[in-house]
């Protein structure tokens, strides 16, 4: 039996009810199009939002080969016939239009086999993902090709596409019904003609809004914890922290928790933040993110979610530092530019007699010796490079009091 989803498909730009920032008659995409001309393109958007319909749609209304690749399915293999039959249709006067959907999965190095003849023209390529190409697509390949954005349908796409499957169905929802299951399609077309056909199948007794509602109850949130909607809830989460926004850290927490994350991705990102962002404006921000990490591997999901979300607001409230993170990445670049220069004699170790002899630690002076614990005058850097500042500690919570005593020492070099 034919799912609906695919009974369904569009098998038109008329008929296609999405995308349209990228199909109007201005946009490079369209022209194309309609000149029977493509070019290699990845089509980058969540699921369910025309990304495979589009490429059909498109390979339709070109001239010349057209063939399907899965990278779920198929491999290098598969595509050395398709190269081998491209160059039989290239002799005829034909173009070969490759579509690979779920090319992400291919990996890098099975993408370099695409390069070569996307770059001398013998096939135009249209690979479609869910996945960031910036993260899953190799440089080479992708400097080769378009990235088009599809973004998830609107509701009145959703709203048109969902008419479609009731009266196909011959099925008849009140208003509110058709707005909780357009609701929960979460801006995934397919996703929702599915819904429609198991409502269609369930036989339910009655069609109202009450029902309806029970059906879907066990609608699972859109995620990933491997895919982009991962990565771009992870960073809505660490933006609210970073922004002092507890009630966002915890909505992004849960969102994160319901859609099946694991905890400890979360606790980790948060010993992350405590560090990055907060520093030693409030060193305790580590320690109590620590302290509730721990928490959860003795207690588990209930009690154990219960204090990462404590840790969480506990990091979102607390004052807010990046000049740690700052000085850090400033004395790598550093280092990396100036790692031939020697250590000073003064700073070295003399454990043999020769080196003492050559005046290994000569010159050093113990910081326990001094009258105030602090070897006033004493270079700590390479004599070339001289003494460089690079921690400026803010204006906030406990670097206040570092800034002051910083400033004394730092003023006495």
């Amino acid at each position: 039996m034919i799912p609906l989803a695919e009974t369904l498909r569009p098998d038109s730009l008329e008929t296609f009810c999405s995308q349209s920032h990228l199909l109007n008659e201005s946009h490079p995409l369209k022209q194309a199009i309609n000149n029977k001309q493509l070019h290699s393109m990845i089509l980058w958007g969540p699921s369910g939002v025309g990304k495979t319909t589009l490429a059909r749609i498109m390979c339709a209304q070109a001239e010349g080969y057209f063939v399907q690749l899965s990278a779920v399915l198929d491999g290098v293999k598969e595509l050395r016939t398709v190269v081998e039959n491209a160059k039989k249709y290239q002799n005829i006067g034909k173009a070969t239009v490759l579509f690979v959907d779920e090319i992400h999965r291919f990996s890098k190095s099975q993408q370099d086999a695409f390069l070569p003849h996307v770059e001398s023209g013998l096939i135009t390529l249209i690979g479609a993902t869910t996945e960031n190409p910036s993260f899953e697509l190799n440089r080479a390949l992708l400097s080769r090709v378009s990235v088009y954005v599809l973004e998830a349908l609107d509701e009145p796409g959703l709203m048109q596409i969902l008419q479609r499957s009731l009266e196909h169905l011959d099925l008849v929802l009140d208003q509110a019904s058709k707005e909780k299951i357009v609701v929960s399609s979460g801006g995934d077309a397919r996703r929702l003609i599915n819904m429609v056909e198991k409502i269609d199948q369930a036989k339910l007794s009655q069609l109202d809004e009450q029902s309806i509602a029970q059906f879907l109850q066990d609608k699972v949130a859109s995620f990933d914890k491997g895919g982009d909607v991962f990565y771009q809830q992870l960073s809505a989460f660490h933006k609210s922290v970073r922004g002092s926004s507890p009630d966002g850290a915890l909505y992004w927490m849960a969102r994160m928790l319901v859609s099946g994350c694991d905890s400890k991705t979360i606790a980790r990102r948060l010993l992350a933040i405590a560090s990055e962002d907060i520093g030693n404006a409030d060193p305790r921000a580590l320690e109590i993110t620590l302290n509730a990490w721990n928490i959860y591997e003795r207690l588990g999901d209930k009690e154990g979610n219960r204090a990462i979300a404590q840790a969480a607001v506990y990091c979102a409230i607390a004052p807010k530092s990046n000049a740690l993170y700052k000085a850090f990445n400033q004395a790598m670049s550093e280092a990396k530019q100036t790692g031939d220069l020697p250590v000073p004699k003064h700073l070295c170790n003399a454990p043999t007699s020769l080196m003492d002899d050559l005046g290994y630690g000569e010159g050093y002076r113990y910081a326990h010796d001094e009258i105030d614990g602090i070897s006033h005058g004493q270079t700590y850097f390479p004599e070339t490079l001289g003494e460089q500042q690079y921690y400026v500690p803010t204006e906030r919570g406990l670097e206040i009091k570092i800034k002051e005593k910083l400033k004394k020492i730092r003023d006495q070099l």
